[in-house]
């Protein structure tokens, strides 16, 4: 996927979760934030940061932050890329090279899944998380506690008992960790309903992205350790 208009700026404070304060040349901005999450450990002051020129110029912000630098990684932030990039992937064939139609945001009892895949061999739910923590090379999801992800794991065991197919991809988004696992620290059930869904046959992957300012690629798998 490709943005619009990016501009380079510094991350200075965020007030909120959805609003950003960014020096950029012509002076300070306020930006929405395209993720709600904690972020804590990217947007820190001084941050090197990318912006999005809204669409709507009348908008009341007229940027939005779509990635940071952390060190040598450049992480796309955009809560809303991870879906996109997915349905890319799997339009092209590189999930399950057999799907004739693909479903965004199909419920399913009482579950919303980000996709239904239709395949002649039946249908896969896929649930689709995006990953933009990382700690000493390892990829680690969520950053925050989330009943919802934890809430969508057990939906895709069910899914699996009544016999469908069923798969929880996390989009890595940057390049560099060489591994996968769930945040114990942060959500110890998230990694229990993790495990769970896994025993229970649920397919779990992780794919990295090659990230610039203006794109986001779904690249190349990462080990998963549940």
């Amino acid at each position: 996927m490709h943005y619009g208009e990016v501009v380079r700026g510094t991350f200075l404070s965020r007030p909120n979760r959805f609003i950003a304060r960014v020096m950029l040349e012509e002076g300070e901005a306020v930006c929405h934030v395209k993720n709600t999450g904690r972020c804590r450990e990217l947007l820190v002051p001084g941050a090197p940061v990318y912006l999005e020129a809204a669409e709507n110029p009348a908008r009341k912000t007229r940027w939005d932050l779509i990635a940071v630098e952390k060190g040598e990684l450049l992480i796309n932030m955009d809560a809303q890329a991870p879906n996109k990039v997915f349905g890319e992937w799997a339009a092209a064939g590189r999930f399950l090279p057999e799907v004739t139609v693909i479903r965004p945001e199909y419920t399913w009892e009482d579950s919303r899944f980000d996709f239904r895949l239709e395949t002649p061999a039946g249908p896969c739910f896929v649930e689709v998380k995006g990953v933009t923590l990382e700690e000493n090379g390892r990829a680690l999801f969520p950053d925050a506690p989330t009943e919802r992800g934890v809430k969508h794991l057990r939906g895709l065991a069910r899914a699996v008992e009544q016999g469908y197919r069923a798969a929880v991809f996390f989009v890595v988004q940057m390049k560099g960790p060489k591994s996968f696992s769930p945040n114990g620290a942060t959500h110890p059930a998230f990694g229990g309903a993790l495990r769970a869904a896994a025993a229970a046959g649920v397919e779990v992957y992780a794919c990295d992205c090659r990230v610039t300012p203006s794109s986001l690629v779904l690249d190349a798998p990462v080990e998963v350790l549940l």
